[in-house]
């Protein structure tokens, strides 16, 4: 008797399914064959609607990893090294990283990256100039920022 539910579906439900998830956002193949492996399709089901998706443009790599690095700059403040970190667990290629910082502007990722640095400078409290150093680098590091830039900015902005 503690038998549960388990929702089934057809080939054609799982792609009327995977078509709304895919046209709410842009989704990479790994996250669409992640959502189909939940919904118990099998391997030949899972092929044949991913190629539905890919032939009906609901999926592209391109574009997701476009939109991934725009979204995830601007919104979140990440830099390159963190972008590029996420998207290779995604499984994206090289080419397509590459395509995806296409999307960020030079000057806007080095002004974002000031911005951020004293925003986050200016919101530490500790006194120990060493400590409030390695904690500014830390937060800018975690973000993905180039190194060389952190250690630049935090001498800089803790003489």
């Amino acid at each position: 008797m503690n038998q549960q539910y388990v929702k089934t579906y057809t080939v054609e439900d799982a792609k009327r399914k995977l078509e709304a998830y895919c046209a709410y956002q842009d989704r990479c193949h790994k996250e669409v064959r992640e959502k189909l492996i939940q919904m118990r399709m099998i391997p030949d089901a899972i092929d044949a609607i991913v190629y539905h998706l890919l032939q009906h443009k609901f999926l592209d790599e391109e574009r997701f990893a476009r939109s991934f690095a725009r979204g995830k700059f601007r919104h979140k403040k990440w830099g390159k090294n963190r972008i590029k970190q996420e998207l290779k667990q995604r499984e994206i290629g090289t080419y397509l990283i590459k395509k995806a910082f296409t999307e960020i502007q030079e000057n806007e990722y080095r002004n974002t990256f000031d911005d951020l640095a004293q925003k986050r400078f200016d919101q530490l409290t500790e006194k120990d100039k060493y400590k409030k150093r390695k904690k500014l680098a830390d937060y800018l590091m975690y973000r993905g920022w180039p190194g060389d830039w952190i250690y630049e900015k935090a001498k800089e902005l803790i003489p």
